[in-house]
């Protein structure tokens, strides 16, 4: 059994216990959750379609040369450094973001600089920061969190060259 498989087995296996538990509590829990939850598919399909496509249209686009020249596995230092800056930079949830990260992967971007854009991504995209992060928590603290964060893609990007491909 593939990983994917057994990830989709184990996913589908935990919606069907949670609507058995919802079911157990009632017809009108229920519905009202299966109503919820289909409003919640039909909103986000189209939006990961939208990254999903457009992230094919960004592998098309951009010249092969420009993602090896920039973040091949020959750039190095430097194209770990421009992943940092690109995973900072980059807008949108995790179907833009991993989408980016693949293209660059199938584009002939290297593994450790990937490894840089997706964690930098994850721990600093600057839109989440100016509006989730400094409204909801103190901004002193939001700029505490980002400097000590700052280390973490180069680590990981120095360990996937250490450790290799996967």
């Amino acid at each position: 059994m593939s990983a994917a498989l057994l990830i989709d087995v184990l996913l589908w296996g935990s919606v069907l216990g949670v609507g058995l538990i919802a079911f157990r509590r009632g017809a009108p829990v229920f519905k009202a959750s299966l109503r919820e939850g289909t409003m919640d598919f039909v909103n986000i399909v189209p939006r990961i379609a939208l990254g999903v496509i457009g992230s094919g249209y960004i592998a098309a686009i951009i010249p092969q040369e420009v993602i090896t020249g920039w973040l091949g596995p020959d750039s190095g230092w430097l194209g770990v450094a421009t992943a940092v800056v690109a995973g900072a930079a980059t807008p949108g949830g995790p179907v833009v973001g991993f989408s980016i990260g693949t293209v660059a992967l199938k584009s002939g971007g290297g593994m450790p600089q990937v490894v840089a854009y997706v964690v930098a991504w994850a721990l600093f995209a600057f839109q989440r920061v100016i509006l989730w992060e400094i409204p909801f928590m103190p901004a002193r603290f939001v700029w505490f969190r980002c400097a000590v964060s700052v280390p973490f893609p180069f680590v990981a990007a120095a360990i996937a060259m250490v450790i290799g491909k996967p």
